[in-house]
């Protein structure tokens, strides 16, 4: 089996232009969990910036300091804030780390204006007040950050994905072995330890209702990023 989230399968394909695979080089068995990106700022944004559109509005007028870090370069993340800067018509600079852990330190010190990552990299640090979270993908607001609007209600409808985590086998195993497996997982999903092991990393476990659906969903989230990888501009080699 394999566990992966869902860039590897649906972004990837259009950032690297010779990737050695694709979608049909294997079987969807199952989604594990759904997770949402935010997009936040630290110390170096003043306190009075509380949504997105007063974020740009600061970056047009402070372009030497319009910068944003993501966990990598043609990571979900990443293009979610490209997209969201191309919509905008403000520039901004992508500053990419390798991870999350790096990008978030540097966020809270100062170093760089914003972060957009998975939200889980964010909880242990909204109490503290230290950054602020100013918008979050889906098509409702997170569980997790109630109070957070989605971007989608700050005047970007695009940025309501969510990025799941799926379960695959190989593409030649049988229908019969599919759906074996995808009862097996969808078993141990339900255990309330799987369910608690998401909390921490703001992910919502939960399973496909069946192989068939698992698949429906990775080839219309693979069809809907072509254009938007298309949009954005952004390869492996650029």
């Amino acid at each position: 089996m394999l566990l992966t989230p869902a860039a590897i399968l649906i972004i990837y394909p259009y950032t690297y232009p010779k990737l050695p695979y694709t979608i049909n080089d294997v079987t969807p068995i199952s989604t594990v969990n759904y997770g949402s990106h935010g997009f936040g700022v630290g110390p170096l944004v003043p306190a009075s910036v509380k949504t997105l559109h007063e974020f740009l509005d600061w970056a047009k007028a402070n372009p030497a300091l319009a910068n944003y870090g993501t966990p990598a370069a043609g990571s979900m993340p990443h293009l979610v804030a490209a997209l969201m800067e191309k919509t905008s018509g403000i520039p901004l600079k992508q500053v990419p780390y390798r991870g999350s852990a790096p990008g978030i330190q540097d966020l809270l010190g100062g170093q760089i204006a914003a972060f957009s990552s998975p939200m889980g990299d964010y909880l242990p640090y909204l109490g503290s007040g230290r950054l602020r979270l100013l918008a979050v993908t889906g098509t409702t607001r997170s569980r997790f950050t109630p109070d957070v609007p989605t971007y989608t209600e700050q005047g970007f409808p695009e940025l309501n994905m969510r990025e799941w985590t799926g379960v695959f086998m190989s593409p030649r195993i049988p229908a019969a072995v599919a759906q074996r497996a995808h009862a097996a997982v969808s078993a141990a999903l339900l255990q309330k330890d799987m369910i608690d092991a998401g909390l921490p990393w703001a992910f919502d476990v939960v399973g496909s209702s069946s192989p068939e659906e698992f698949a429906r969903v990775m080839k219309a989230d693979h069809d809907r990023w072509g254009p938007y990888v298309r949009r954005v501009g952004f390869t492996a080699e650029s």
